[in-house]
């Protein structure tokens, strides 16, 4: 009866909905941050460069969430993937690219909360599996997911970060196994994230 009255809700017949004023909370909460702003377009141009979905996804209380998502002409619709959507964390390239750039204490709190859910048969379910993947991707500068998250989805990702090393989040771009594959997949999407993140990183600290 609060939210209703606070118009938080709707109500229509005996049945109460989520009502528009949430619409601007949800706004508020993904443009209170500067760096955020500053990625909705790089992730627009990812999307019309590679003809796939890109998205951009941060880390909160040990999840991914979608902060922005565009997808390209022949980009695949895959669900739970929606702008506010979570994820699991160790199951996406974006995801795993955040928490490689954690430092030991933060990412010892993530995984200690987590249960490493197999969301298909390539998930990785060991956490000193995972761990050495990310000391892999801290490494080269850019993950993958390898139909971890969804069959028939590959995807690679890169970290974003601040001057002082903390971690924004991450960009990736995701496709179908049939077209990520090969030079496309292994060094042409890695370098063109790896560019845009350059860019995206020297926008948000002179912004």
């Amino acid at each position: 009866s609060t939210l209703l009255d606070l118009e938080y809700l709707v109500k229509e017949g005996n049945e109460y909905h989520v009502g528009l004023r949430f619409l601007q909370l949800g706004e508020y909460a993904r443009e209170r941050k500067d760096a955020y702003r500053v990625v909705e377009p790089k992730i627009e141009q990812l999307a019309e460069d590679t003809s796939e979905r890109a998205q951009f996804i941060v880390e909160e209380h040990g999840q991914g969430v979608y902060i922005y998502r565009s997808t390209g002409e022949n980009a695949v619709h895959t669900p739970n993937s929606g702008v506010g959507k979570r994820n699991a964390i160790h199951a996406t390239s974006a995801g795993k690219a955040i928490l490689s750039e954690y430092d030991e204490e933060c990412l010892d709190r993530i995984l200690e909360h987590s249960d490493l859910e197999a969301l298909t048969e390539n998930t990785i379910t060991d956490e000193d599996e995972l761990r050495t993947e990310l000391g892999e991707i801290r490494e080269r500068g850019y993950s993958t997911n390898m139909e971890e998250n969804i069959n028939g989805i590959r995807a690679v990702g890169v970290p974003v970060t601040h001057t002082d090393g903390s971690v924004i989040g991450a960009l990736s771009i995701s496709g179908p196994v049939h077209r990520m594959k090969g030079e496309w997949f292994e060094e042409e999407i890695p370098d063109l994230l790896l560019g845009t993140t350059s860019e995206l990183e020297l926008n948000i600290a002179y912004s």
